[in-house]
């Protein structure tokens, strides 16, 4: 048992000492995974049980000119990380086939490395999405989707820089960042105010935006399966399977949000629409029926007055 520890512990430090990129060793959060984890699990926490906990008893914050700043500046954020991207590697000299890591010092291969780096903070900084949703007594939107996903992508990301600040894998971060900049854009407008409203019609296009992501990141990574290319096949299963476990999730949570909802909705109004009916054929039945009634009342009423004038002409 004990040489089975000690050989664990062997593994794990030639892993990270000698298997990994030493132009990150250095930089912050990057020396062991044990602090990502560590605030990864907390997040989790707090998101599912001490949030809620600490907020049952309190009112909601209102928090709008917070969330305008902060939506602002995810955006920004995002479009620089995406700008980036594309200026160290896709939109210059890498291939969408295969892109081995630059593990040189080159200023393009370090200014794709610290992009990396930064699109890994970037993780951390959208665990405000569910701290805003907590603070406001939203919870039912924190859901155990928006919990996953947030509370993994920092322990993923920090795989990725460590060993693989680069090359082909950085294709996620790519679609990645340019789905932010259209999702804060989205939560901005929604932050400004109703007279917004009118312009977030493309909210159900968001998740479908997800999903698609995703799909082209798995036959991004997968393709290396079947072709030769000097990239670690450890982490193409890694990003590949990343993203089939993701697509899953959202595909399964736009079924529940928008097309079951859509198909209740369709359910009601039909039955909206008959009850309506119903209600017309017994409203004009009843309609008929004292119509009919009343056209029996004059009937009698005529009748018996002609009587009357008869018997009393009669009389005199």
């Amino acid at each position: 048992m004990i040489e089975m520890m000690s050989s664990l512990v062997a593994g794990y430090h030639d892993l990270l000492d000698n298997k990994s990129d030493p132009r990150v060793a250095s930089w912050s959060m990057m020396n062991s995974p044990f602090p990502t984890m560590i605030i990864c699990l907390s997040y989790a926490y707090f998101a599912k049980i001490l949030g809620p906990k600490v907020m049952e008893d309190r009112k909601p914050f209102q928090l709008k000119n917070v969330l305008i700043v902060y939506n602002f500046l995810q955006v920004l954020f995002s479009s620089w990380l995406f700008y980036e991207c594309c200026m160290s590697g896709w939109f210059t000299h890498y291939s969408f086939r295969c892109q081995p890591v630059d593990y040189s010092e080159s200023p393009m291969a370090m200014r794709m490395a610290r992009g990396c780096w930064w699109y890994y903070i970037s993780k951390f900084t959208e665990f405000f999405d569910t701290i805003f949703f907590i603070l406001r007594k939203k919870n039912d939107q924190v859901s155990t989707l928006h919990v996953i996903h947030h509370g993994v992508m920092p322990m993923s990301v920090w795989f990725g820089v460590k060993f693989t600040p680069g090359g082909h894998s950085t294709f996620f971060g790519l679609l990645n960042t340019f789905v932010h900049i259209v999702m804060y854009s989205y939560y901005l407008f929604s932050a400004l105010g109703p007279q917004f409203q009118k312009y977030l019609w493309w909210k159900k296009y968001l998740t479908a935006l997800q999903m698609i992501q995703f799909v082209l990141v798995m036959i991004h990574a997968f393709q290396l399966l079947f072709i030769d290319c000097n990239y670690p096949r450890a982490f193409v299963l890694f990003i590949g399977l990343h993203a089939v476990m993701f697509y899953f999730l959202f595909s399964d949570f736009y079924k529940q949000t928008y097309l079951k909802r859509k198909a209740s909705e369709k359910k009601q109004r039909l039955m909206r629409e008959e009850e309506a009916k119903n209600g017309n054929v017994l409203k004009n039945g009843v309609s008929n029926g004292v119509s009919t009634m009343n056209k029996l009342a004059d009937s009698y009423t005529t009748t018996r007055q002609r009587v009357i004038i008869d018997h009393g002409t009669s009389g005199q």
